[in-house]
């Protein structure tokens, strides 16, 4: 069975379509005017081995708050629909990744149960053009709509392009590990309860 989905979103802000391979090879096409979140997804899709296109437009005149937030929504809800009722997923991922001076840790469930914690003391507000901030707005968005539960770290770091890139890089391998699927399942679904 094939774990790919579409998605397409249109608001009176953003205009955005992602499509999704659980199963892919980390190939992906993103983007449209946010080029330092561009490389973000770029990050994410390569270090997942989730193949993604993403393609967006947004009032980014204004800033890119809704462009961001709105595309992690539709992320997640592609994810959702990709993966299905979740049988035979490994459902937990775990990543700390380094790089240069920075540490980042995200832990994450695929549990159906919306919840992010963010901890990032980070060092500025902006890089390049990209408010720093809406990394974390992201990566919420993303977990609200998909319905995972993610803890993420920045364990330390001073370069700001290297500790929000040590945080996608975690999330993305985080996030592959999570979808992947165990043969061990044999099919059914990882919890005890029988459903997520």
């Amino acid at each position: 069975m094939a774990r790919r989905a579409t998605i397409d979103r249109k608001t009176g802000e953003t205009d955005i379509s992602v499509t999704v391979n659980l199963d892919g090879e980390g190939k992906s096409v993103v983007g449209n005017g946010v080029p330092f979140f561009d490389h973000m997804l770029d990050q994410l899709g390569k270090h997942s081995l989730i193949d993604l296109d993403i393609r967006y437009k947004g009032d980014t005149e204004i800033d890119a708050h809704h462009t961001v937030e709105d595309v992690g929504l539709a992320l997640g809800q592609a994810l959702s629909k990709a993966w299905g009722d979740k049988k035979g997923m490994t459902r937990y991922g775990f990543s700390s990744i380094p790089m240069n001076e920075a540490l980042a840790e995200v832990s994450l469930d695929v549990s159906s149960r919306p919840f992010c914690v963010f901890t990032a003391d980070l060092p500025r507000d902006k890089v390049g053009e990209f408010d720093v901030e809406l990394a974390e707005e992201f990566i919420r968005a993303l977990c609200n709509s998909a319905g995972l539960t993610a803890h993420v770290t920045l364990k330390r770091g001073g370069n700001l392009h290297h500790c929000l890139e040590a945080i996608f890089k975690a999330l993305a391998r985080a996030l592959g590990q999570a979808v992947s699927l165990d043969p061990r399942l044999a099919g059914s679904v990882p919890s005890t309860k029988g459903i997520l």
